[in-house]
C-alpha cells in the first residue's frame, strides 16, 4: 500500500540520477562546437549566438565561463558547457571556499536561463600541467560539494578533458592502459565519474595521430574515408575491423578504464577537428582534408552506431572549433582549426544537420539511377566515392563491411550506391549525376538482393535506400519512446515508496 513520501534525500537523487542516464542513453549523440579566445578580433557575443542559431548548434563548450558569453546564451535552448581553466585549478583544489565561489559566480548566478550541463575541469591537466595532478580530484570533488548545495547536482555534471597522450599504447584498442605514473589520480578520478554518473572527457585528434603514426596510418583511416579492402584494420585479439581512427581512440579509452576495473562510465568527446592550413612539413593540414574530416566526423556523430566494441554507446563531441585561434602559441596548424574567421566568414562550408538521414524519396526519380561510368578510372572512381561519402554526405553505411550493398572487389558497384544516394538526396536542391564524368544516368535498377537503390521500387515500394542508418534511427526513437514511458509509470510510485 502506498503511503506517505518518506524517500530518503540520497535514495531520491540516485532514482534521479538513474532515470537520467537512462534519458542520456537513449536521446543519442550530438554534435557540439568549442569557443576558444585566442582570437585577435573575437566577435561579440551576441554575435557569436546569432552564428550558433544560424548554424543550428545546440551544444557549445566555452574554454571559461565568460560572462558576457553565458548572459548572450539566456534563454536560447543551447547547452553549454564552461570550463575552469588550468591557472584557476590550483586555488580550487586546495580551498572548498574558493571552488563555492565560483560555482556560485559562474554557473549558480546564470541557471536556468543559461543552460548549463557540464563543467570541464582544466583541459589536459596531468600531461600538460603534471604538477597540477595531485589537485585535480580534490578540486572535481569541492565543485562536487558546492553544486549539491545549490540543487544543482543533479543537473550539472563535472569532469575534466584528457589527451590521448594519458594512453601509452593506443593500438590495438583491446589492450590499451592508461599511462601507470597517473595509476593513482586515475583511480579517484574514476571513482568520482562512477559516483556522480558523470562522463569521462576525451580529446580525440586523429590529425595529431596520423602525424604522430609516420605513416604506419593511411590518411583515409584518419579522415573517415573507405579503405582498400587490402588495407583494412583490424584489432588481432578481437578482429573487430575498424574504419577510423576515431572509433579505435574512443575504443582504447573503454578499455583503459576497463583495465582499472571501471565499467558503464560514457566517453565524451571534449574536441576533435583538422587543421585547414600548416607549414611545408605537415601537408595533411588543409582545407579539403579539414572539410572532409569534419564532415564525415558529424555524419558519423550523428549515425548513433557507437564504435565497433561499443556498439550500444554513442559517442557525443564537441568539434574542435569556432573560430581559428591566431593568437595561440606554437605551430602555424595549431593557429588553423576552426571553421570560421573572426570575421565570422566561413573557411569552408560545414553543416550540423544529420544529412545522411535526409529523405532519398524523390518521386520524379522513381526509375532513375545515377551509376559509375564501368570505364572510367578506378582511381578516379575512387576519389569520386570519397568526395560522395565524406563532404558530399551521401549514406554509405549500406556499403561498409558486412551490410547488403557491401562489395570489396567491386568498386563500380559500390560507387554507384553512393553517387545513386546523392544524387536522389540533392537533385531537387541543384545535385546532378556527374563526379567528374565518373558517373552517368541510367534506366536500369542496379538493385541486387536486399541491396536496395533509391529510386527503385524495392520490396516495399518506397524506393527508399535501405541501410543500418534508418535501422539505428527507428531502434533509437523506439528505445526513447518506451524509456519515456517507463519513467512516467515508475516515477510517481518511486517518489512515494
Amino acid at each position: 500500500m502506498l503511503g506517505r513520501n518518506n524517500m530518503s534525500p540520497d535514495r531520491l537523487e540516485a532514482v534521479l540520477m538513474l532515470l537520467m542516464l537512462m534519458v542520456y542513453n537513449a536521446s543519442g549523440a550530438f554534435v557540439g562546437i568549442n569557443i576558444g579566445t585566442n582570437v585577435s578580433d573575437l566577435p561579440s557575443a551576441s554575435d557569436i549566438v546569432s552564428i550558433l542559431k544560424a548554424k543550428k548548434i545546440q551544444h557549445v563548450r566555452l574554454v571559461d565561463s565568460d560572462h558576457e558569453m553565458l548572459v548572450a546564451l539566456a534563454n536560447t535552448g543551447i547547452e553549454v558547457m564552461v570550463g575552469v581553466p588550468n591557472n584557476q585549478l590550483l586555488r580550487m583544489g586546495q580551498s572548498r571556499p574558493t571552488a563555492a565561489d565560483w560555482i556560485n559566480k559562474n554557473v549558480a548566478a546564470y541557471i536556468p536561463a543559461t543552460n548549463i550541463t557540464y563543467i570541464a575541469v582544466g583541459d589536459e591537466i596531468l600531461t600538460t600541467v603534471p604538477n597540477a595532478a595531485l589537485v585535480l580530484v580534490p578540486a572535481l570533488q569541492f565543485l562536487q560539494s558546492a553544486l549539491l548545495a545549490a540543487n544543482l547536482n543533479t543537473q550539472v555534471k563535472l569532469s575534466s578533458p584528457h589527451s590521448m597522450d594519458m594512453i601509452s599504447k593506443a593500438f590495438p584498442p583491446s589492450t590499451a592502459t592508461f599511462n601507470s605514473t597517473w595509476s593513482s589520480v586515475m583511480l579517484q578520478y574514476l571513482g568520482f565519474l562512477k559516483k556522480t554518473g558523470s562522463s569521462f572527457m576525451l580529446n580525440a585528434q586523429p590529425y595529431y595521430g596520423y602525424v604522430k603514426g609516420q605513416g604506419v596510418f593511411p590518411l583515409e583511416y584518419a579522415l573517415f574515408r573507405s579503405l582498400n579492402p587490402n588495407s583494412q584494420i583490424a584489432d588481432p585479439n578481437t578482429n573487430l575491423f575498424y574504419t577510423n581512427m576515431f572509433d579505435a581512440m574512443v575504443d582504447a579509452t573503454y578499455n583503459s578504464i576497463k583495465a582499472m576495473n571501471f565499467t558503464d562510465i560514457p566517453v565524451m568527446v571534449t574536441a576533435s577537428g583538422w587543421p585547414w592550413h600548416s607549414a611545408r612539413k605537415e601537408p595533411a593540414a588543409d582545407v579539403d582534408n579539414a572539410l572532409a574530416y569534419n564532415t564525415n566526423l558529424i555524419r558519423h556523430v550523428l549515425n548513433n552506431s557507437g564504435t565497433p566494441s561499443q556498439p550500444n554507446n554513442q559517442v557525443s563531441t564537441y568539434l574542435f572549433e569556432l573560430f581559428s585561434e591566431d593568437l595561440r602559441s606554437g605551430s602555424v596548424s595549431g593557429e588553423s582549426w576552426g571553421i570560421m574567421f573572426s570575421n565570422a566568414s566561413a573557411v569552408y562550408s560545414l553543416t550540423f544537420e544529420d544529412v545522411a538521414t535526409a529523405s532519398t524519396d524523390s518521386p520524379a526519380l522513381h526509375g532513375m539511377f545515377c551509376v559509375a561510368n564501368s570505364s572510367a578510372p578506378h582511381s578516379a572512381l575512387k576519389q569520386s566515392l570519397d568526395w560522395a561519402c565524406g563532404p558530399g554526405s551521401a549514406n554509405c553505411s549500406a556499403i561498409q563491411p558486412g551490410q547488403p550493398c557491401y562489395k570489396p572487389d567491386d568498386i563500380v558497384a559500390v560507387a554507384s550506391y553512393a553517387f545513386n544516394d546523392y544524387y536522389h538526396r540533392t537533385q531537387a536542391s541543384g545535385g546532378t549525376c556527374n563526379f567528374n564524368s565518373t558517373a552517368t544516368i541510367s534506366s536500369t535498377d542496379p538493385s541486387h538482393g536486399s541491396c536496395k537503390f533509391a529510386g527503385s521500387t524495392g520490396a516495399n515500394g518506397s524506393g527508399m535506400a535501405s541501410g543500418p542508418a534508418s535501422q539505428d534511427s527507428s531502434a533509437s526513437q523506439s528505445q526513447s519512446f518506451w524509456l519515456t514511458w517507463l519513467i512516467a509509470m515508475l516515477l510517481p510510485v518511486l517518489l512515494l515508496m
